[in-house]
């Protein structure tokens, strides 16, 4: 069952947590362990409570991502969804990459103080940090440990530009503070949301808040002058790839004011692909030949797929006013390596969602002008039948 939406962006304090189970022994070893916890307002989840030597990673040389450091406080994630490309990182910790990273949650609980350390070296350049690029820092878990305050705080005063990705409504909670470091640094803001069905939501990421209660994130977020790229992944093949539900969506996003999309199709790295496979298998037993014959043995649907929802994209967004923001994700489908043009996905993030750091990004978007439709546009809506 979804959690209530309220109860999310509440969170749970501390004070409400007193009934903790006594420390548990960790499954495995971890580094830094201080204790194992389990708690009645968590079931299900074990909370692996460390302390981290470092927060700061450095993204690996050659990367398409538009930043070079990131922070995770949180490794595993009880946002629970069934694609999530972030589920073989916790084979790492030798943990498994399905019940296990819905379940055992490693809580980096030195975060802020250790971040404040590393700030203050004299080799710390000040480059654009950003939070949320592997495991959700907004997931329940924030609601008890509350990381996110001190290290938002700790990135404003140092000067770093910092930028956050989520599915969290709990980040309404930081709104002052975020308001508050923007007039420090540059601040992005994202939310991840690429359905307006609940149901569908609730089926696939059953930990998270549902679209409608992100919706209103987004426009608390643009009340308070903050900006809100929304990053619409995964597109679902057969799911959430129709007319009807692209209209609905840009629809949505271009009410609740989104300063930007990017979209793309479910990629199924190893690890998540048969955690996903598994529950289409289960769940949608008539797509699963489907779902093997457009991914193949690889990670990416195949590049006729990719190519016909770019024009789906292209053309609502267009509909919906967002013709002038970071389009589809996969740039050239026309040519070049079918893996390479794949991997654009990855590093196109949406308007509002990255720090402004050279000050040139302008006025956001304040509305929307919609286009008509086409007869042009309709005659490809028609999707691809090859797979």
């Amino acid at each position: 069952m979804r959690w209530d939406a309220q109860a999310l962006e509440r969170g749970d304090s501390p004070a409400a947590l007193s009934a903790d189970s006594p420390a548990a022994p960790a499954l495995l070893p971890l580094a830094g362990l201080v204790r194992s916890v389990s708690t009645p307002e968590f079931a299900g989840i074990t909370f692996h409570e460390v302390t981290a030597k470092s927060v700061l990673n450095k993204v690996v040389a050659g990367s398409r991502m538009p930043f070079e450091w990131t922070i995770n406080p949180y490794r595993g994630c009880s946002h629970a969804c069934v694609y999530c490309f972030a589920r073989k990182s916790h084979t790492y910790l030798d943990f498994d990459a399905g019940l296990d990273f819905e379940s055992q949650v490693v809580v980096k609980i030195n975060a802020a103080e250790i971040l404040r350390k590393e700030l203050a070296k004299p080799s710390w350049r000040h480059e654009h940090v950003a939070l949320g690029t592997n495991t959700d820092p907004y997931q329940r878990a924030e609601g008890r440990y509350q990381l996110m305050p001190g290290i938002i705080g700790a990135l404003a005063d140092s000067g770093t530009p910092l930028s956050i990705l989520t599915k969290g409504t709990l980040l309404a909670r930081d709104i002052p503070l975020l308001k508050h470091a923007a007039a420090q640094v540059p601040v992005g803001v994202g939310i991840s949301l690429a359905m307006t069905n609940e149901e569908l939501s609730e089926a696939v990421e059953p930990g998270t808040p549902g679209p409608r209660a992100r919706l209103k994130l987004i426009s608390r977020l643009r009340e308070a002058g903050l900006p809100c790229g929304v990053m619409a992944m995964p597109i679902l093949p057969w799911l959430s790839d129709s007319d009807d539900a692209l209209d609905s969506l840009f629809g949505a996003l271009a009410a609740a004011g989104a300063t930007g999309v990017t979209a793309g199709a479910l990629y199924l790295k190893p690890g998540t692909r048969e955690w996903f496979m598994q529950w289409i298998a289960r769940e949608h037993p008539q797509l699963a030949g489907k779902y093997r014959r457009l991914y193949g043995s690889g990670s990416y649907a195949s590049k006729e797929y990719r190519a016909w929802l770019a024009g789906r994209i292209r053309y609502f967004k267009d509909l919906h006013g967002f013709s002038g923001s970071q389009g589809f994700s996969h740039r050239d489908l026309d040519g070049g390596n079918d893996h390479d043009d794949a991997r654009q996905e990855e590093a196109q993030y949406p308007a509002g969602s990255i720090p402004d750091t050279a000050g040139h990004a302008g006025a956001l978007r304040a509305g929307h002008a919609g286009t008509a439709h086409t007869d042009a546009a309709r005659s490809s809506s028609a999707q691809p039948t090859l797979f």
